[in-house]
């Protein structure tokens, strides 16, 4: 190839790329979980990192990578004692949130001001989300951090309990410094999942100790970097059940404990939340079936959400044969298949079915179950 040629070459790989870049569609993938008992269900990030600590992205790029995978609020929660880019930066505490705010209010993504206190186990790092003003959490103590963060009406999670880096023996421990901030009201939260770490310990604590279980994507890198959206690869996060999106009204959700974690297609929480979502993600074409002999019906069951609900069968009726294990795939209408397990039955039966959803966590050991109800008339076969 002659020079000439290889330059047009190049001009024309160039004109390709730019091309792509300015072509993209900047567009909002909704989340599809329905509003539960009055409340809006937002998708909320509540642990995320820019350039202005060891994040390696800008502050407005975070408020529309949050946008375009519909979530409806974060708290960009850079650390105040870990910035390796201070170099490279006009470093002030306070900056990255203001400038994610910025963006996110242009695209309705409520942005909330917070900060890592990032300190050795115990008690680790801390989250205050909801603080006036970073720069005074910035101390030598980590008490006195924490008791600005509460000056400042903040509210507080402990972050990646079982994260390995802080293990002592390999073990994940709450220590007297965590029981002391819960006994105190100070500790409000703990997160339950964070990246792609799920702790059943924490999920446990968080049981016990009346803490508002959390998901966080604690996400560092460009989010397309880590997640593949082309296989419906998401973030973890944290259902809010909110009246609006206002900070005042996520503020007094977390307060109240109504969270839910969403993560890999999994939910966990207390069930007077869990199963509201259930319930108002299914329908039913029918409940009334009509049978002659071994005549296999079909109910058509619509889930109106995007999670895949995995049932098991636990029990039901001597009379009729059910799926052993069944998915809800997420907007879908799935078959459900009844069948009587004799010709000759006759009658009618109200029939039973009780499931355990295996991705619905009530607790660390325990799922979720919920009953099936309809009814049935069977004929003899002729």
């Amino acid at each position: 190839m002659n020079e000439k040629k290889m330059k047009n070459f190049i001009v024309l790989i160039l004109f390709v790329f730019v091309s792509n870049i300015y072509l993209q569609t900047r567009a909002r993938t909704e989340i599809q979980i329905p509003d539960i008992l009055g409340y809006k269900t937002l998708k909320c990030d509540f642990h995320i990192h820019t350039v202005f600590s060891d994040g390696n992205v800008w502050p407005t790029v975070r408020a529309e990578e949050a946008w375009r995978e519909g979530l409806d609020a974060i708290s960009i929660t850079d650390h105040l004692e870990y910035t390796p880019h201070k170099e490279d930066i006009n470093l002030r505490y306070n900056r990255s949130s203001e400038i994610a705010k910025s963006h996110g209010d242009e695209l309705d993504i409520t942005v909330i001001k917070g900060s890592e206190i990032t300190r050795s186990m115990p008690p680790g790092h801390l989250n205050a989300i909801f603080i006036n003003d970073a720069d005074k959490l910035k101390t030598d103590k980590w008490q006195d951090a924490v008791a600005e963060a509460v000056k400042q009406n903040a509210f507080i999670f402990w972050n990646h309990p079982g994260w390995k880096a802080q293990l002592k023996e390999g073990k994940i421990k709450m220590y007297p410094e965590h029981i002391d901030l819960i006994e105190r009201g100070i500790l409000k939260g703990i997160e339950v999942v964070n990246d792609v770490d799920y702790y059943p310990e924490a999920f446990e604590w968080a049981l016990k100790y009346d803490l508002t279980i959390m998901s966080n994507s604690d996400i560092h890198d460009p989010i397309n970097l880590y997640f593949n959206f082309a296989e419906h690869e998401q973030r973890s996060k944290t259902l809010v059940f909110a009246k609006d999106k206002s900070e005042e009204a996520i503020k007094d959700a977390l307060i109240n404990q109504r969270t839910v974690v969403y993560w890999k297609n999994n939910l966990m929480g207390s069930e007077k939340y869990l199963r509201p979502i259930f319930d108002n993600s299914i329908s039913f074409d029918k409940q009334e079936l009509s049978f002659t002999g071994r005549q296999t019906k079909f109910i058509q069951i619509k889930n109106n959400s995007e999670v895949d609900y995995k049932l098991k069968l636990v029990s039901s009726s001597q009379s009729v044969d059910l799926p052993e294990e069944i998915t809800f795939k997420g907007n879908k209408i799935v078959l459900f298949e009844v069948r009587p397990k004799k010709k000759d039955q006759s009658g009618k039966e109200k029939i039973k079915a009780v499931y355990e959803i295996i991705n619905m966590k009530i607790k660390p050991d325990e799922n979720m179950k919920i009953e099936f109800l309809f009814s049935a008339e069977f004929n003899p076969a002729k």
